[in-house]
This record gives C-alpha cells, sequence and structure tokens, in this order.
C-alpha cells in the first residue's frame, strides 16, 4: 500500500513540451490579491479610505466580491483580496485613469502595497452552486516558464523622435542580478513615431526588478535625459508624481504563447496596433487568439508572441524565424477575421490616409504598425 508520505516524495514527471501558454482570455473567474503594508498609527485613515473605495469599487462591472483583512501578528499588515467574473473587466478597471484617481486617497497612509492576480482553478466543492454561469473555474493548469513579461509606454514631443532615440540606444545596460532570486532576462526598446515601448523578461520578483533598474545611475541620467522631449511632463524627484507616471505608462501582458522550437535564430519584432476606443480589449483577444492557433503549426515562423495591451494602446512583441512576412497575423486571408479586424484598428493613429479601413487595407495597415527597434539587450550581454 502506499502512504500519503511516498505519494508525496515520489519524484514528479516534468513535461517534456516546451509549449508555454499564459493567458487572460480563458473566461475563468479572477482572485486578486493586493497586501499593504499601512504606516504605523494610519490604520484608522486606511479604513475609511478603503471603505470610500470600496464602495466605488461596487458598481465596477465584472466586479463579485472583496474582503479586508488584518494581520493578528503586525496591525500595520493588510491583506485585499477580490473576485472577479473574470480578467479583463478587472485590466479594463485597474488600468484605467478613474483607478488611479479612486487610489490616491490611500497613498498618504499606505507604505507599500503588492498585487497578485490568479484564475481559479479549483475550490472546495459545494461552494458554487451547480447552475452558476458566471463562476468559472480554470479548465487546466497553464505551463509557464519562470519569466514575467511588461511594458511601458509613452509619447514624447513629435519632431523629437531621432533625439530621443539615440538617447535610449546610448546606455550602459544596468547589472542583470537584481537579487538571489530575481534577474533581469532582456530589455527592448521600440518606437513607433513619437511612441516609446520598452518591454522588459524578468525571472522572479517584477516590483523588485523595476525598482532595482529605475535606482541605477545609467538608467536615471537617460531618463532625465529624456524628460525634456516628453508630450507629459514628469518630475522624478517626487516620488508620487513619479508613480502616477509609471503606473499610466505600464501596458501589461494579456497573452503569451511559445511554440516548442526554442529557434535562437529568430528576430525581436514590435508590432503598435491602436483600437478603437474602447475597443482595446477586443482587439488584443482577437490577436490571442490568431496567435494560440497559429503556434499549434509547426511550419509557423513565429516562436514566441506576447500581447501587451492597456486602453486603446495594443502591442504585439514576436520572435520570428526569417522575415516578417512570414507572420500569420500578417496574412490573414479569412474574409470574416479580416473585417473583425479592420473594425477594430484604428487606421487614422496608424497614420493611413482616410478614417476607415477596409479589407482591402489590411496588409498596408499591418505594413504599418511595425514598430522600429532602437536597442535589444539581453542579460548575457549585459
Amino acid at each position: 500500500m502506499t502512504t500519503t508520505t511516498e505519494r508525496i516524495s515520489a519524484p514528479v514527471t516534468r513535461q517534456s513540451s516546451k509549449r508555454v501558454s499564459q493567458s487572460v482570455f480563458d473566461g475563468s473567474r479572477l482572485r486578486v490579491v493586493l497586501l499593504v503594508d499601512v504606516y504605523d498609527g494610519a490604520q484608522q485613515e486606511f479604513l475609511e479610505a478603503y471603505e470610500h473605495l470600496c464602495s466605488q469599487v461596487a458598481s465596477v462591472p465584472g466586479h463579485v466580491s472583496d474582503q479586508l483583512c488584518q494581520s493578528i501578528e503586525n496591525p500595520s499588515q493588510w491583506l485585499i483580496t477580490s473576485e472577479w467574473e473574470s480578467a479583463p473587466p478587472f485590466l479594463d478597471w485597474v488600468n484605467s485613469d478613474e483607478h488611479v484617481k479612486m487610489v490616491r486617497p490611500l497613498h498618504s497612509c499606505v507604505r507599500n502595497t503588492r498585487s497578485l492576480r490568479f484564475h481559479i482553478v479549483r475550490e472546495t466543492s459545494g461552494a458554487v452552486p451547480a447552475d452558476s454561469g458566471t463562476r468559472r473555474l480554470q479548465l487546466a493548469p497553464r505551463i509557464g516558464d519562470g519569466k514575467i513579461r511588461h511594458a511601458l509606454s509613452f509619447t514624447v514631443r513629435p519632431g523629437s523622435e531621432e533625439t530621443v532615440a539615440r538617447i535610449l540606444a546610448d546606455y550602459a545596460p544596468p547589472e542583470a542580478q537584481v537579487d538571489e532570486n530575481t534577474r533581469l532576462c532582456r530589455t527592448t526598446l521600440f518606437m513607433h513615431g513619437n511612441r516609446v515601448l520598452r518591454t522588459i523578461e524578468v525571472e522572479g520578483d517584477l516590483l523588485a526588478a523595476l525598482r532595482h533598474v529605475s535606482r541605477q545611475p545609467e538608467v536615471r541620467a537617460v531618463e532625465e535625459a529624456i524628460n525634456p522631449y516628453l508630450e507629459k511632463e514628469r518630475d522624478l524627484t517626487d516620488p508620487e508624481a513619479a508613480r502616477i507616471f509609471f503606473a499610466l505608462a505600464a501596458v501589461p501582458a494579456v497573452h503569451h504563447v511559445t511554440a516548442d522550437d526554442e529557434c535562437p535564430e529568430a528576430v525581436r519584432h514590435a508590432l503598435y496596433y491602436p483600437a478603437r476606443p474602447g475597443r482595446g480589449m477586443q482587439l488584443a483577444r482577437l490577436l490571442a487568439q490568431q496567435d494560440e492557433a497559429s503556434a499549434n503549426d509547426p511550419n509557423c515562423p513565429v516562436c514566441r508572441s506576447t500581447i501587451f495591451q492597456r486602453d486603446d494602446i495594443v502591442v504585439r512583441l514576436v520572435d520570428v524565424r526569417g522575415d516578417l512576412a512570414g507572420d500569420p497575423v500578417h496574412s490573414i486571408t479569412d474574409s470574416a477575421q479580416v473585417a473583425e479586424l479592420m473594425s477594430l484598428l484604428d487606421g487614422e493613429v496608424l497614420g493611413a490616409n482616410g478614417s476607415a479601413p477596409k479589407a482591402e487595407d489590411a496588409a498596408h495597415l499591418l505594413k504599418l504598425a511595425r514598430m522600429e527597434l532602437i536597442t535589444d539587450r539581453r542579460s548575457d550581454q549585459a
């Protein structure tokens, strides 16, 4: 008879497949965990600010419930958990300007926060009514690769693009090793017109990596050098102003897929897909479906694809074998998919003539979406 101890200690067979798929679009419920460290003596102020915030969040579409907990060991430590019908409505809210304004009263009483987001995979039997159609569970665990992907995007003043590109390309990379558990793997910068995109890949703690990078003298010098060219002014010497700027510039990854092939010879590209107002999440979902399907094709030249989305900004980062023209999104032939893509893209922002793109404009618009590579640094090049 096999004992419980023997079952636990038995070696786990690792999957041989290198296929990675991470996504917010599987429709399952979302659990958000916010760890909060409150200043000593500010607990009552924090509680009042939370109660005001809670009354506002209750009306946000997709919000189900939330709880506020205080540590029994350290009264300065609090835990906020919330449940959402799925990830997209939460991301729409948390990445909005409205959310930034809504949580501002908390900043004066909070020393530090950390947000964690989880799809619900399993729960105690009987906790959910059998006929509940909105409380969906993730069907199967996803297989990751240990990397967190994140992006920042902002705009500079028209006419300053060449100057900004030179500044961004000319800096010494920060030390890759953040701590014993966190490492910077890759940083890539692109531009599309006057829009700057910085993507990073991190093993370990994303917040620790971002703090590490922001403290490096070389990085700070670059940030100060581009300050005069930003469309929206920022003061990095003011912690609150800096926090708001980077919160609004954040473009989180909403989908990532990696095929089995490592393809070390792949070339990295970025494509900027501005969505029509209010259609960003829908556009990101369409691109994610295309990439997910393409990853099952062994002849597809795209080895990895990550989709970043915030409001109407959608960016697709792809590692491709050969020419980008082989990217399946660039060669969509299905008339229904082309029509849907054209209905979601804002061709005017891309620089296309006219305001209402047609299906036959797809290839032209996708060519306009290509971003210019400024610099691509891996940790082994640091």
